[in-house]
């Protein structure tokens, strides 16, 4: 076990946050190109070309160039093991978005130079805030016709609440991208428009360099010049701890699609990202360097390969270091299993692995043992943090249409409940019974109804409802069998527990203001 902190300590692993059409998937891509781990950095724009991204791998996902479910990536880089938690960054994403974050040490955020910060940046960036974890800042694009770097920082300031410390600076943009200039190294890398993979770079002495003169127009130069002084005079300094305690994002400039300012993202941020911390337990701290293995459950995938009909369980080891076939407690079932042949992924395909440490996502098979959030230990009876989850904001009643797939369609639903991929409900008292889906974003509906005809054979009826809010209920005894008799819309969730759905916040208001003594909950732990 001698070289347990060592092997730890090269471990990084960070989920990468952005908006639709950042360029997040192209951004990976490239990455993963450094470490050796594709030859080639594919194309992710048309959806008939037939090459695809490397960790888009469900055919939904070809279909429409987006990714739906989050993917897991692991390569080398120089000393460094680095595992991507390769997150959708589509509007209708789904909790395992969420969930996924949980996973991460440290996040990258993609920004389009042109759109600024946009929504679903903002309500991912939230997530890792909470978490107080590091966040790496990559400004996208700068190929292109963009918005002034002040005022996309300004921004970043004013929507997320994060300042910024611009590591390298852009020398013009869009047409008259010259290049970026590192402010800590001094080096200036040029732009070649007609050939970004020919990176030409130059020490200099400073911004003042004669150097620059021969290689910048004049025009762009002087405005450089001013930039760099005024960010010396009147920017945030740097500092090393507000960036470790994610209170400052170190900001770099680029085009991913460019391949350009990607090697000088990726060596800064193998610098300053953490390695694995410790965790929270119901039993304190678990730190990642002690002897005895750990880890949880984060994800569960159903059928990464439709001919198998296999069940992937998505699992970050949080301490120590597994070896192939060892026993360990299976802490919410109180049984030790047996961890037989754990996978690696690059996106699905997927290599056995003999050893990992903490830090390192692996994939366990699962014939259905786990749970999200359940905890693995080598000894001990400690669990991990709960998982969050999220109040759905779309509903729709379900039902099959061939009476004779009835068996499939509720295996279906019950493995895609088990995934996060939704939440299902059932009406309360009322007959028929009703199931009703619950999803974070309305692009799961699509992925349910896809994903139950190819992998389940199950056609269905789907009905929108009216609701938006979900909220489980608990309280004073007598005043909820009240509001079971009186409510409307009251459904229970796969544990039973009772949740109401309202149309909208006015609707919930009104509820809360008739029933004093019971307690409306976001999520399902209640208590």
């Amino acid at each position: 076990m001698s070289k347990l902190p060592e092997e730890i300590t090269s471990r990084k692993t960070f989920a990468i946050i952005s908006h639709p059409d950042a360029g997040k998937t192209t951004l990976t891509e490239k990455l993963l190109y450094f470490g050796g781990a594709i030859r080639e950095a594919g194309s992710v724009k048309g959806k008939k070309n037939t090459k695809h991204a490397t960790s888009d791998w469900m055919e939904i996902e070809k279909q429409r160039g987006i990714s739906v479910t989050s993917s897991v990536l692991e390569f080398h880089y120089k000393d460094h093991h680095i595992n991507i938690l390769d997150t959708p960054g589509h509007e209708d994403f789904s909790e395992d978005t969420y969930r996924t974050l949980t996973a991460a040490d440290s996040a990258t955020m993609l920004i389009d130079a042109a759109k600024g910060v946009e929504a679903q940046t903002e309500k991912l960036f939230k997530v890792c805030s909470m978490r107080g974890i590091p966040i790496f800042t990559f400004i996208n694009k700068l190929d292109r016709e963009v918005r002034d770097p002040f005022e996309l920082m300004e921004e970043m300031e004013e929507i997320l609440g994060i300042r910024s410390y611009p590591m390298n600076w852009p020398i013009g943009m869009g047409q008259n991208f010259y290049g970026i200039y590192d402010r800590h190294s001094k080096k200036v890398e040029l732009f070649n428009s007609e050939n970004p993979s020919d990176v030409e770079v130059k020490q200099t002495s400073g911004p003042e360099d004669p150097i620059l003169d021969e290689l910048v127009d004049p025009s762009f130069l002087a405005q450089f010049r001013e930039e760099i002084e005024l960010l010396d005079v009147a920017g945030d300094p740097y500092d090393e701890d507000k960036i470790f305690q994610g209170e400052l994002t170190p900001v770099f400039f680029g085009s991913a699609i460019s391949n350009f300012g990607v090697q000088n993202f990726l060596e800064h941020f193998l610098y300053f990202a953490p390695s694995p911390v410790g965790r929270e337990s119901d039993q304190g701290v678990v730190e990642p360097v002690q002897d005895l293995f750990s880890g949880f459950i984060f994800k569960i995938q159903a059928n990464m390969n439709p001919k198998h009909r296999d069940r992937i369980a998505f699992m970050r080891i949080t301490s120590g270091k597994y070896t192939q076939g060892m026993n360990v407690n299976h802490v919410r079932l109180n049984k030790t299993i047996r961890l037989a042949q754990p996978t690696q992924f690059l996106a699905q395909d997927r290599s056995i692995v003999q050893e990992a440490y903490a830090g390192d996502i692996i994939g366990l098979f699962d014939p259905g043992t786990f749970r999200i959030g359940d905890t693995l230990a080598e000894k001990g009876t400690f669990q991990f943090a709960e998982m969050p989850h999220f109040s759905p904001e779309h509903f729709a009643a379900i039902s099959v249409k061939d009476a004779m797939k009835h068996k499939s369609f509720e295996k279906g639903l019950q493995q895609l409940t088990e995934e996060g991929a939704i939440q299902l409900f059932h009406t309360y008292n009322r007959y028929p019974e009703q199931q009703i889906i619950g999803v974070v974003g309305e692009l799961q509906f699509e992925v349910l109804e896809h994903r139950l005809k190819h992998e389940y054979k199950a056609d269905i009826r789907m009905e929108h409802l009216p609701f938006s809010i979900a909220r489980w209920i608990s309280g004073d005894t007598e005043e909820l069998e009240q509001f079971k008799k009186k409510q409307r819309n009251l459904a229970v969730d796969r544990d039973e527990k009772l949740v109401a759905l309202f149309d909208n916040e006015f609707q919930m208001n009104m509820a809360k203001e008739k029933y004093p003594n019971l307690v409306f909950h976001e999520n399902s732990f209640i208590g």
